[in-house]
């Protein structure tokens, strides 16, 4: 979260800041020697500027580059582009741009596929368009890749959004079974993401993440425990001020994760990624869960079916409950190609 990005509330003069993601992921189809690091640092910056957010940091293993930004972060790989950014800005309107540049610079032709996700806002009215609602998003989308698939999962206040080129299995038409063949003559790639997204966070925790309590973004990292959920990154982390806390990890493998955290009383939230290829997910959750102690949080889970993490959303439907925590909605889809995970959790009454 970006210290400008704070704004005062009239009704009780209590400090807001939209700690809610929108993430967007894109995958391109392979190409010979295509590769989306060719595109530098300085054409990303205004790519940025279109979004409203800044390069803070960066760092990089053999097969991703990370940026930690002014709102959230940035992951680009050979043929994955991941941009995830909190408070009023506009990530949708520089995908043309992204595009442009894959094409022109990094040598890639086609998209593959696309990924839009967010949980609902806790201020809606408050976003620029076309985030303001669910249905401009989507026609934004349509009008870069086409007709895609808009799916909402979970109830109202707690309802999490998904945009994607999957059709669900069973409604395949003659692109997606081009997009099928596509797959096929390349080979496909194992690939998971996990994502933890939770609300009313530990007020202690979420002391850790100011200037007043932790010296420096290591010591808050420590502190935490954040440095411990997934052991074996390298981690790039950085304290706002007066508060506020963004971080990527990334490792030799080309797994990353990423935890970005609003401390604020009023709207706490943090936000917790990755995409470590594991047959289990109960040992990163449980970490989670314990280092940020929150009130409720929604969980999904997407893998291929080549991926290690394959079974995973198949375990977790079976689970009503996680600990003190009781299981208030739960969606298990099967894509062409990804299954896919959702499940809404509350903390049990003490």
């Amino acid at each position: 979260m970006a210290e400008t990005e704070i704004i005062s509330s009239s009704d009780n003069n209590e400090q807001f800041f939209e700690g809610v993601e929108k993430l967007i992921e894109i995958w391109f189809t392979p190409a010979k020697n295509a590769d989306l690091r060719k595109i530098t640092r300085k054409q990303w910056e205004n790519v940025l500027k279109i979004v409203r957010c800044e390069i803070i940091s960066f760092t990089q293993s053999e097969q991703v580059d990370a940026y930690v930004l002014s709102e959230s972060s940035m992951f680009v790989s050979r043929r994955r582009w991941i941009l995830k950014t909190c408070g009023t800005t506009t990530p949708l309107r520089c995908v043309r741009a992204v595009l442009q540049l894959a094409r022109e610079v990094a040598g890639h032709e086609r998209v593959h596929n696309v990924f839009y996700s967010r949980r609902e806002f806790a201020r809606p009215h408050a976003q620029l368009k076309p985030h303001d609602n669910f249905d401009s998003e989507v026609e934004l989308l349509d009008s870069f890749f086409g007709d895609g698939r808009a799916y909402i999962m979970g109830p109202e206040k707690d309802c999490w959004y998904l945009y994607t080129l999957l059709p669900l299995e069973g409604t395949v038409d003659a692109l997606e079974k081009e997009q099928r063949e596509v797959s096929e003559r390349w080979g496909g790639e194992p690939d998971q993401t996990i994502e933890i997204l939770m609300s009313g966070l530990d007020p202690d925790v979420m002391d850790i993440f100011t200037r007043a309590a932790s010296a420096s973004a290591a010591d808050a990292t420590k502190a935490s425990g954040i440095d411990k959920i997934i052991p074996g990154m390298v981690i790039d982390d950085y304290l706002f001020d007066p508060c506020g806390y963004s971080m990527n990890g990334v490792a030799k493998d080309g797994c990353y994760m990423t935890i970005h955290i609003t401390p604020e009383p009023s709207c706490s939230y943090v936000s917790f990624e990755s995409n470590v290829p594991v047959s289990s997910y109960d040992e990163v959750i449980s970490r989670v869960l314990q280092a940020f102690r929150p009130d409720k949080f929604v969980l999904t889970v997407f893998a291929t079916p080549d991926s290690p993490a394959a079974e995973v959303p198949r375990q977790l439907k079976k689970f009503s409950s996680l600990g003190a925590f009781e299981q208030k909605e739960s969606q298990y889809c099967q894509f062409s190609g990804y299954s896919l995970h959702y499940a809404l959790y509350c903390k049990f009454p003490s």
